[in-house]
């Protein structure tokens, strides 16, 4: 077994946790390795009822967790599928079902089997959209998402490994054939990516080494910015000098805005850099504008963000927003 895998999940020894298993390779040979270390889990599968083999798969998932002798539970997406952006919408409410059944039964921690091949092509696809350290730093290895912990205990192992795994021991997974459409940015990254190491001779090791270097100077950051908002953030709404912002180096200034603004707007992820460069841009004088749900207004030196559809007023009473006005 993956000595990173095994690493990695010591921290979580006695713990009761979920895994999200779909029935591909990944999250096959995930189950059967947790399994393998005596880890506390409960299998969730989500039928997303867009193939028709998605019934097949999910009665496979069950069957398997049957013979493994894992507590299984099925989820089917029923609404109405998108015209556009259907991948979105399936992540969304893939989440949405198993952050729910978590908080119902209360377990903190979702298992899923993103792993190094996945990462390798989020950096690839974030470095053709010109993020910075965030993006480039692609999937964290735990994430929070509606309260559950969201951990990637397989980020350290490539997926031939995993397949090697399954394939010598006769474990049955399906294959999505959505894996092999080359439509889609990242089976086109998937089926290219070669063509670095071929040419340059750069690996995908040396590549993953790269991500987790950024991983780590984005923790980092993150700490920081963390700290900046909190300070700014009262009641729903956050003001602040225009110094306190402009004064930062660019990288702490992006995500600052960014923070706050995911904050109080509520939205699950923030703003992309083109839209929050967009933004640093109107700040540079008097303004108002929409962005993550939240109005954003510059009033001379002031500062002001709150959700869409609140008032915009600076005038607040001091006893109620306290020291939390940051001039500087």
């Amino acid at each position: 077994m993956n000595k990173n895998f095994l690493d990695f999940m010591r921290k979580f020894d006695g713990q009761k946790m979920a895994v999200g298993v779909s029935g591909g390779v990944d999250s096959v040979a995930l189950l059967h390795w947790l399994v393998e270390i005596g880890a506390d889990v409960v299998c969730l599968h989500v039928n997303h009822n867009l193939r028709p083999s998605a019934n097949t798969e999910a009665q496979y998932v069950q069957d398997l967790c049957k013979k493994l002798g894992v507590e299984c539970h099925v989820f089917s997406w029923d609404d109405e599928k998108p015209e556009t952006g259907l991948e979105d919408a399936a992540r969304v409410a893939r989440y949405k079902f198993m952050t729910d059944f978590c908080h119902k039964n209360k377990i903190k921690i979702i298992l899923t089997a993103h792993q190094a091949d996945d990462q390798i092509e989020t950096f690839w696809m974030n470095l053709g959209r010109g993020s910075g350290v965030y993006g480039l730093a692609a999937m964290r290895g735990m994430a929070e998402m509606d309260g559950i912990k969201i951990v990637r205990p397989l980020l350290g192992v490539f997926r031939r490994e995993l397949q090697e795994y399954c394939d010598t021991r006769n474990i049955k997974y399906f294959a999505d054939e959505m894996n092999d459409d080359p439509h889609y940015t990242r089976v086109k990254i998937r089926q290219n990516r070669h063509l670095v190491g071929d040419a340059l001779g750069i690996s995908d090791e040396r590549v993953l080494l790269a991500i987790q270097n950024l991983g780590r100077v984005r923790e980092s950051l993150e700490q920081d910015v963390i700290k900046l908002a909190r300070r700014v953030v009262f009641n729903g709404r956050a003001m602040f000098g225009e110094s306190f912002l402009f004064d930062q180096s660019p990288d702490i200034r992006l995500k600052f805005l960014g923070t706050v603004i995911q904050t109080v707007g509520g939205d699950r992820y923030q703003p992309r850099l083109k839209s929050l460069i967009g933004a640093l841009d109107k700040l540079q004088s008097d303004c108002k504008f929409t962005i993550g749900h939240c109005t954003v207004r510059r009033l001379g030196d002031k500062i002001l963000i709150v959700r869409e559809g609140q008032k915009t007023s600076f005038r607040i009473r001091k006893r109620h927003y306290g020291k939390k006005y940051i001039k500087k």
